[in-house]
């Protein structure tokens, strides 16, 4: 009986075994290694992409349905695909959602409760980076909540400017403002959206209201009819993806730091940071296109109409992708690129240092708290300041050419203008490269070998360009111009 009962099971046992096995070649680790990513990668991107039937799921059985309903299910998926990513390591967006709830329940509409916010929130996010900082770019819990302080952030700000003499706001912030007293479930819902929870885009507390209360449609008491405008920025992402998935293995940061880089000609140097300058910032427009396709098939896109009465979807853009192919500014890319990150720096950080009266200082700070909002790393710190270098390079070569006649009438020539837009775009991108290496590099270490490869190019040209150009304005610009200008 023993044996023909273990014949029976032998089969079994052998099924198991090769389903088991069957099993472990489809796991993510295996899928991922397949495709040249790691396997949090691939879990970002899966989590990424499933919040379209999430928003499909709200769409058709949830939209104009009670507010708890919807607040429970955008909860409930942001908890989920965190767990998803993060196993219980959730519990830090938790804790921060619960004791942010209390800050401003126990507070109230205080600046005691805005400077108690932004410290904990912030030394939150920063005990997290020295906790779990390594060497390289890990995918791991402080990556959304960053993402999360913002928003815990701008809440209380917002919650602190409902307290106030509307007429003591300005038309922004009387927009931002938020007049009711948030209940658990809303903050819960607000900081879980699955369409921004992971890598944004950054909105108001107001803005999703206005999503959890229907008034974000093109039609009003139907669903939006957004389906084709978020098909076009998930399409969009699909060529972004696709193209840096195959050329990510070939265009890498590894190879700025091996000997075969630093053996290359000068030229090919600068060139190879060009083109990896570039192409390096397409994983991020990957996210954000197909995070605001989400978004736009959500509602949450929809921004009012345009003149001629056509739906808007852009109010979870964070990117302006032609604009950010085409120009040949470094401002330029900066207008196009995290758009809703920096529109947030500049309303709840940057506004908020006019009392200090001074721009570039206002400036300088917040690219600061930028730098330190990203992580602890040095290179976050020498890729700001690098940005701050050359906006400030470039607002005075671009004031220089308006004002001098002679360089205006050059500027003007139309058979010139395709070279002049040759050399801006490379040294361009070139800068930018520049600058993206110490960013993706992180440590000193990193980032100052492949500086010194190439002669710190970068702090040269543009601090050079800072002194000089100050003199060749003065020698170029006709004293009555200058009268004018001041006239």
């Amino acid at each position: 009986m023993a044996s023909a009962a273990e014949g029976d099971v032998g089969p079994v046992v052998e099924l198991v075994g090769v389903l088991r096995s069957a099993f472990q070649e489809l796991s993510l680790n295996k899928l991922a290694t397949s495709l040249g990513a790691s396997e949090q990668a691939l879990r970002l991107i899966i989590s990424i992409f499933l919040g379209y039937p999430f928003a499909l799921f709200y769409r058709h059985y949830l939209f104009y349905k009670d507010s708890y309903l919807i607040h429970l299910f955008h909860t409930f998926t942001g908890l989920s695909i965190a767990y998803f990513n993060f196993g219980t390591q959730l519990y830090h967006s938790l804790l921060c959602v619960v004791l942010q709830f209390l800050i401003l329940r126990l507070m109230g509409r205080t600046i005691t409760a805005v400077l108690t916010t932004f410290c904990f929130q912030m030394a939150y996010l920063l005990a997290g980076y020295y906790y779990t900082a390594t060497g390289n770019y890990d995918i791991k819990w402080t990556m959304p909540h960053c993402v999360l302080t913002l928003k815990l952030i701008g809440l209380a700000v917002d919650y602190f400017d409902g307290g106030k003499d509307q007429n003591s706001l300005s038309s922004e912030q009387q927009k931002y403002a938020i007049r009711g007293v948030p209940s658990l479930l809303e903050v819960a819902g607000f900081s879980y959206f699955y369409g921004a929870f992971l890598v944004g885009p950054q909105f108001s507390m107001n803005h999703y209201m206005k999503l959890v209360q229907g008034q974000l449609t093109d039609i009003p008491g139907k669903i939006p009819n957004s389906t084709i405008p978020a098909l076009k920025r998930l399409s969009l992402g699909l060529v972004y993806l696709v193209g840096y998935t195959l050329l990510s293995p070939h265009i890498t940061e590894d190879y700025l730091l091996t000997e075969d880089y630093e053996n290359h000609p000068f030229w090919f140097r600068c060139v190879y940071m060009l083109v990896w300058g570039k192409f390096v910032l397409y994983k991020y427009v990957t996210c954000w296109l197909v995070t605001e396709g989400v978004c736009i098939l959500t509602g949450l896109g929809f921004n009012g109409f345009e003149e001629k009465g056509r739906a808007k979807w852009d109010a979870c853009a964070n990117m302006k992708v032609w604009l950010f192919e085409t120009t040949p500014r470094f401002t330029g890319t900066i207008a196009s690129f995290n758009i809703n990150t920096n529109a947030w720096v500049a309303r709840y950080f940057f506004k908020r240092l006019k009392f200090l009266g001074n721009k570039e200082l206002s400036q300088g700070l917040s690219l600061l708290f930028l730098a330190l909002w990203h992580g602890l790393h040095s290179g976050y710190l020498v890729c700001f300041q690098m940005e701050f270098l050359i906006v400030i390079v470039e607002r005075q070569a671009a004031r220089l050419i308006r004002e001098s006649p002679a360089l205006s009438n050059l500027a003007s020539i139309t058979v010139l203008q395709p070279f002049f837009y040759l050399v801006q775009q490379t040294i361009h991108w070139l800068f930018m490269g520049y600058s993206m290496t110490a960013f993706c590099l992180f440590t000193w270490d990193k980032w100052l070998k492949v500086y010194k490869s190439i002669y710190f190019l970068g702090h040269i040209f543009f601090l050079s360009l800072l002194f000089i150009l100050p003199y060749i304005h003065k020698a170029m610009v006709p004293r009555k111009e200058k009268l004018k200008k001041i006239e």
